[in-house]
């Protein structure tokens, strides 16, 4: 008998693992939340390691598992991949569908504090508080050795929550992150929002910021950053350069990898995935 919350929606083989469809009744949004995971043929003989992939604006749970061609890499180095939804759906606030950078598929990995976002945009006490334990109860996976990466608003989301929670993750990487919202027309935007005016409520959520607000390294292995050179929203709403000077501050180690010719779609993401899901396993293993 299957007690577990999670509701397996469709599993598929995939190299000689499972990858798998899951909606599950989430206390924390109030609303059935969707995700997928991959299990790698590992795991049918025990716990494994995972990766959680913080998606961007407007993407699903299922758009990394579709696009990234991730499975085959981790199944070979024996990594689990999970890949939450991006916000609530079907909340039914005024306005949550109006914008593609704002309300459903753009909850930017936090808590809002205003009206009308505060019931169900709760994306930080999702993920942290309820989906993560969730799963270490529900499927064979250690979570003592979780890693952290995402693209986009989704590297924001794995920039900040890895920062926010470093006794949670042992490996950290991003492509293509919102790395200093706050200074940025999307983090302006969702910020203003979803936290309101204040800004001083803004640097919890802000990459750059946090960094810049430690004294030692927080991930002495290093963090993997990379970054295409033909990104149409490098200038405007990125700024590795900030994180950059934040990391060089502390002395974290960074390897920020900028490269010519690449933009901010899933055809870059595919091109440097190996080279991520590597830099997890050795972390985690």
């Amino acid at each position: 008998m299957n007690l577990s919350p999670l509701q397996l929606l469709s599993e598929h083989g995939c190299f000689g693992g499972l990858q798998c469809f899951y909606q599950h009744d989430s206390r924390e949004i109030g609303l059935p939340m969707k995700l997928s995971v991959y299990l790698p043929p590992q795991a049918a003989r025990g716990t494994v390691p995972a990766v959680l992939y913080l998606a961007g604006l407007t993407c699903t749970e299922e758009t990394f598992m579709v696009k990234a061609g991730a499975q085959r890499v981790a199944a070979e180095l024996g990594l689990a991949l999970i890949a939450p939804d991006t916000s609530p759906r079907g909340a039914g606030v005024p306005g949550e569908a109006d914008a593609w950078d704002l309300g459903v598929g753009a909850g930017f990995y936090l808590d809002a504090t205003q009206a009308p976002w505060a019931t169900n945009w709760r994306m930080e006490s999702y993920l942290m508080q309820e989906l993560l334990p969730l799963l270490g109860q529900s499927l064979p996976l250690d979570m003592q050795r979780l890693g952290i990466t995402g693209h986009s608003m989704g590297g924001h989301g794995a920039l900040t929550l890895a920062l926010k929670y470093p006794e949670r993750f042992k490996s950290l990487s991003a492509f293509a992150p919102i790395c200093a919202p706050s200074l940025c027309p999307w983090g302006q935007k969702a910020f203003g929002n979803y936290l309101g005016a204040d800004q001083a409520t803004w640097a919890a959520h802000d990459a750059s910021v946090l960094m810049n607000s430690l004294s030692t390294a927080p991930f002495p292995d290093g963090i993997l950053i990379d970054q295409g050179l033909a990104d149409k929203f490098l200038a405007d709403q990125l700024h590795p350069e900030l994180f950059e000077a934040a990391c060089a501050r502390v002395g974290q180690p960074l390897t920020l990898r900028r490269h010519a010719g690449y933009d901010h779609g899933y055809y870059f993401i595919a091109s440097f995935m190996a080279d991520h899901l590597a830099h997890h396993a050795q972390a985690l293993s």
